[in-house]
């Protein structure tokens, strides 16, 4: 009888014991802190790129926007040819003015004529007719009252031939293609600018969809907290997936 009541204790303990071991291992799995993704500086979103901005700067100064797009390989290129653009503008009209000068001094050589306070359409005339009463006998049979000259109001003058008229002519005309020229290289410069936008406009697309893809995707997530058998809260965990 003694050896049954001995062997009966001994079950029972055994019993109780994996039982005691049972609550301790799913205890330990309530208890055991919950994995969560840390969000390190490094996965923090990086700012998109304005595309406002990299077309204003390009259109301020070709290539900045680029630059500004972390693309100023290509942007250099435009900020190279601006730097042309300007500098064959100035000499253009450096080189216009060069001749418009030494044809008015011409006239005055070898016309008489006064060129302080004239404007554009007396030196075309200037260089179309050999004198002042030439001239203003055309715009009489013309009824052109308003246009004739006074001779004695600054406006006289005669050639001493017929071969420097048409050598001034020459030169002044040379001059106004010059600086008219000028004028287009002006244009070039303004559609550089917008080529330059436009691509500025282009890089920021393809910088921000770029970012887009590095930084993957964003979700929450949630978790029960607890410090034993019995939950006592629900965590939320921002999970980022690449």
């Amino acid at each position: 009888m003694k050896i049954i009541n001995a062997v009966i204790l001994f079950a029972i303990s055994s019993v109780m014991l994996s039982a005691q071991g049972d609550y301790f291992q799913l205890r330990s799995e309530f208890t055991k802190p919950v994995d969560t993704p840390v969000l390190t500086q490094d996965a923090v979103p990086a700012p998109k790129k304005s595309g406002a901005k990299a077309v204003l700067y390009s259109l301020l100064l070709p290539g900045m926007g680029e630059l500004y797009a972390d693309g100023f390989d290509q942007g250099r290129y435009s900020l190279i040819a601006e730097g042309g653009l300007w500098l064959t503008y100035f000499s253009f009209q450096q080189y216009g003015s060069w001749i418009q000068h030494d044809a008015r001094n011409f006239a005055i050589s070898h016309a008489g004529a006064s060129i302080s306070g004239k404007n554009d359409r007396y030196f075309v005339d200037l260089g179309n007719f050999n004198d002042t009463y030439e001239y203003n006998e055309k715009q009489l049979r013309d009824r052109e009252l308003d246009k004739v000259y006074d001779p004695n109001g600054g406006y006289y003058w005669k050639w001493d031939s017929d071969l420097n008229r048409r050598e001034y002519r020459a030169m002044r005309v040379s001059s106004e293609r010059v600086l008219n020229n000028s004028q287009f290289i002006i244009a070039t410069i303004v559609v550089n600018r917008i080529i330059s936008a436009i691509n500025a406009a282009r890089l920021v697309r393809e910088y921000n969809s770029r970012t887009n893809d590095e930084l993957g995707s964003w979700r929450l997530e949630s978790s029960p907290m607890s410090t034993g058998l019995k939950p006592d809260g629900m965590k939320l965990s921002l999970i980022h997936s690449f």
